[in-house]
């Protein structure tokens, strides 16, 4: 056996390599972390995304960029809290059939949500809000509050049809008797979010989506309360008719509504 140089066998270079490899699924993995301030993860994650595309085209042999951390937990939540939103409303819409023994009033009770929802989108729009977990519990919050208000509309007008009055006449009734309470009811809680709406201070633009859907879920739900229940009520039921009772216990009702 001769002997061989190391040069005829190898070509060996010096190179720069991490202290630490980092491998998932025996890949190597470079990971790049960051920290996100003054804005929340909704609004971020987009730009990441576009950051990573373009860094993506740039690459060859295989080489892949992946987005991860807390984004997935964002995503699998926004996915499960929706869930939870749409089966929430199910069962509210259930739970009102059986206790007003009907399944038009729950509906006519259910149309403020439209309007709080049209409210959530423009409120996020207009101040440049990104969806996040933070908006989609306030956008709950407001639903709440809009379904409450609207029960209320719905039952004073079913009041005042038992006394004999005519749908539409009941739901002009309801609509000026609860007037007030209604707009007490919103404007208590716009003044409650807005200096969580202003983001004053450090880390509260993190908040402040919650607040912003708080209250344009609450500005649309009310007009959806105030004007589109009163009117769907009244031609819903105008050619349905109810029992009529003693007009002391109806009167009685009404002073307890009020």
């Amino acid at each position: 056996k001769g002997e061989q140089l190391l040069g005829d066998l190898a070509r060996l270079d010096r190179r720069a390599t991490p202290v630490f490899a980092t491998h998932t699924d025996v890949q190597p993995t470079y990971e790049v972390r960051a920290d996100v301030a003054w804005l929340d993860l909704g609004s971020v994650a987009p730009l990441v995304e576009k950051i990573a595309a373009d860094t993506q085209k740039t690459l060859t042999g295989g080489t892949k960029v992946v987005v991860k951390g807390q984004l997935d937990g964002m995503r699998s939540a926004f996915t499960g809290l929706g869930l939870g939103l749409l089966l929430a409303v199910l069962l509210v819409y259930g739970l009102m059939v059986v206790n007003f023994q009907s399944w038009l009033d729950p509906f006519v009770m259910l149309l403020a949500l439209p309007g709080a929802g049209v409210g959530i989108v423009l409120a996020l729009f207009l101040t440049g809000t990104t969806f996040s977990i933070s908006s989609l519990m306030g956008a709950v919050m407001a639903i709440g509050v809009a379904t409450a208000n609207s029960t209320l509309m719905v039952s004073f007008a079913n009041d005042e049809r038992r006394a004999g009055k005519g749908a539409l006449e009941a739901a002009l009734e309801a609509g000026k008797t609860r007037l007030r309470p209604v707009l007490m009811t919103a404007m208590a809680m716009v003044l409650g979010m807005s200096p969580m709406a202003l983001s004053l201070g450090e880390g509260g633009e993190q908040n402040a989506a919650l607040a912003r859907a708080v209250i344009g879920g609450l500005f649309g739900a009310t007009v959806a309360t105030l004007f589109l229940v009163p009117v769907t009520y009244s031609v819903l039921k105008r050619r349905s008719k109810v029992r009529a009772v003693d007009p002391e216990l109806v009167e009685l009702s009404a002073e307890a509504a009020s």
